[in-house]
């Protein structure tokens, strides 16, 4: 099938692409001896996850139902972080989860026993206070009355007794000198008990598959924590497992004029690519430009109620005419784990783009899809 014929709207992720990712992610592995596991939660393609597991060391989860997922799909290391575990649900995730790291003292009080007569490897979310965000608050771990990691002034080192490893996750979309930075306020606040520690936990936010991305920097941190603490070092990137390297294809359905034109798409902002509303984002869109740059700007929107539902205003050199097909670049991550069926909107298909250019559809999804959900 070619890239034209799928359905859409449709989520398409190139093969190819992710594979190009997954070499720069297992260079930084060889040349240090780090481990990286997959975040699940900005990338969970489980049919590319045969493909994944070639390259990473496992994967990483945020409850019971994704640690599941990388256990039964990928069969390697599994990792999971909760602000707060279920009683009714820690034995299955002390049953399939190599390491489990915990947000609290309470929390390690109340589980520790249990995960350790399972032979797990218990961890401590620590925070370390340091923001290196500007502007996206929500995403910002480090933000005041943030409820990720222990704080230095509530620190216990009384209760570390089976803990053999520490864990932080303060960034997002960002580059290594903010990890450098975090680093040292990492060592400043909790470097006491590092060398009673067996390995650490750089969490995700690394955007080491970005072209400007300076790896040198990320691997003089991970060689510092193995020279000076003779830690095992993790990483948990999600976005950069699947940067640029998955489109969402959809067509326009009608058009619409007030103040300025307005194209109505199949796909919707609100349910396809929550993102571009929270974040919030512009996607880019192949072929366009920015509102005014090329002859025909118009605002491209959703099909539901919402009247936010809009991703944004882009220009195109030619008018746009019913039925034509636009290509959203960098929709792998953050989009098939958030889609949503408000309105009963329905959900985008999901693609492979083959090495060879060829596309299969991997997934459908109908009316029951929305009406299970329901009750």
């Amino acid at each position: 099938m070619r890239f034209d014929e799928l359905p859409t709207p449709c989520f398409v992720v190139d093969e190819a692409l992710i594979e190009k990712n997954l070499k720069i992610l297992s260079g930084v592995m060889q040349r240090t001896g780090a481990k990286i596991v997959l975040a699940q939660k900005a990338f969970s393609m489980t049919t590319l996850y045969p493909l994944i597991g070639e390259y990473l060391s496992g994967t990483t989860a945020s409850g019971l139902f994704e640690a599941r997922l990388g256990y039964e799909e990928m069969g390697k290391e599994t990792h999971v972080f909760a602000p707060a575990y279920r009683e009714d649900e820690m034995d299955e995730i002390i049953s399939i989860c190599d390491h489990i790291i915990f947000n609290s003292f309470s929390q390690l009080e109340k589980f520790k026993d249990k995960a350790l007569q399972a032979g797990r490897k218990i961890g401590l979310r620590i925070n370390p206070e340091c923001s290196t965000q500007v502007g996206h608050e929500i995403y910002d771990p480090c933000s005041t009355g943030s409820r990720f990691g222990v704080v230095r002034d509530q620190f216990r080192p009384e209760l570390l007794d089976g803990v053999t490893g520490l864990h932080f996750h303060t960034l997002c979309q960002q580059n290594s000198d903010d990890l450098e930075t975090t680093l040292n306020a990492v060592e400043e606040k909790f470097g006491e008990w590092l060398p009673q520690m067996e390995w650490i936990n750089f969490g995700g936010g690394h955007h080491i598959t970005r072209d400007d991305y300076d790896i040198a920097t990320l691997e003089a941190c991970i060689q510092r924590m193995q020279d000076k603490y003779g830690l095992e070092v993790y990483l948990e990137p999600g976005e950069a497992v699947a940067l640029n390297a998955g489109y969402l294809t959809t067509s326009v359905l009608d058009f619409h004029k007030n103040g300025m034109d307005i194209a109505i798409l199949d796909t919707s902002a609100t349910c396809h690519m929550p993102d571009v509303l929270e974040m919030p984002y512009r996607p880019p869109l192949l072929g366009s430009g920015e509102a005014g740059e090329k002859p025909f700007t118009y605002r491209l929107t959703g099909q539901t109620c919402l009247t936010g539902d809009v991703i944004g205003d882009y220009s195109f050199d030619q008018p746009l005419k019913i039925g034509d097909r636009l290509v959203f670049g960098d929709m792998a991550i953050y989009s098939m784990v958030k889609t949503n069926t408000f309105n009963g909107m329905p959900l985008p298909a999901i693609a492979v783009q083959g090495k060879d250019g060829d596309c299969r559809v991997v997934r459908e999804f109908g009316y029951q899809d929305f009406k299970m959900r329901l009750a």
